[in-house]
């Protein structure tokens, strides 16, 4: 398969053993990216942002493009033995977590697949200022496949909405 490119959301709410802070944990996180064989591209500043869902702790979230040759399913996988390396999840979802890796784009357009369970653009991605603020910083002309809109103008429609 061919070079892809692939927006990936990084996040983390706890810390961890080694790295440290949550904000630690990002740089260490896209240095793992690096060392399983994935091309860091760019990578956005760190920001922090406030929980989504029963959590009360903050997130250290930024956004990076990667290059592999590996497709949807095969990168996800991937990400999610990153984060397990990380530490495990416990609790229910959008609890505490050392790291969150999330594919957000795809140079490619669309995927949804069921196994693993897998849809790209993310579902969630347009309504998540804290993917769409560090995404627009090192990919701000990258078209969501669905909408047309740039990930820039996906961020201000949301910014407006907040205002």
């Amino acid at each position: 398969m061919p070079q892809s490119r692939y927006l990936i959301a990084l996040g983390s709410n706890q810390r961890h053993v080694r790295h440290g802070s949550p904000r630690k944990v990002i740089p260490a996180a896209l240095a793992a990216l690096e060392q399983r064989g994935l091309a860091v591209i760019r990578f956005s500043a760190t920001l922090h942002s406030r929980p989504v869902g029963p959590s009360n702790r903050t997130y250290a979230n930024a956004a990076a493009i990667i290059e592999t040759d590996l497709g949807p399913a095969d990168l996800l996988q991937l990400l999610k033995s990153i984060e397990s390396d990380f530490g495990d999840r416990r609790g229910q979802p959008w609890s505490k977590r050392v790291l969150d890796l999330d594919i957000i784009l795809w140079s490619e357009g669309s995927y949804a697949g069921d196994n693993p369970p897998l849809t790209i653009p993310h579902a969630m991605m347009r309504e998540r200022p804290f993917v769409l603020r560090p995404a627009a910083e090192i990919a701000p002309k990258w078209r969501d496949p669905v909408s047309g809109l740039t990930v820039t103008q996906m961020a201000a429609i949301l910014a407006s909405r907040k205002a």
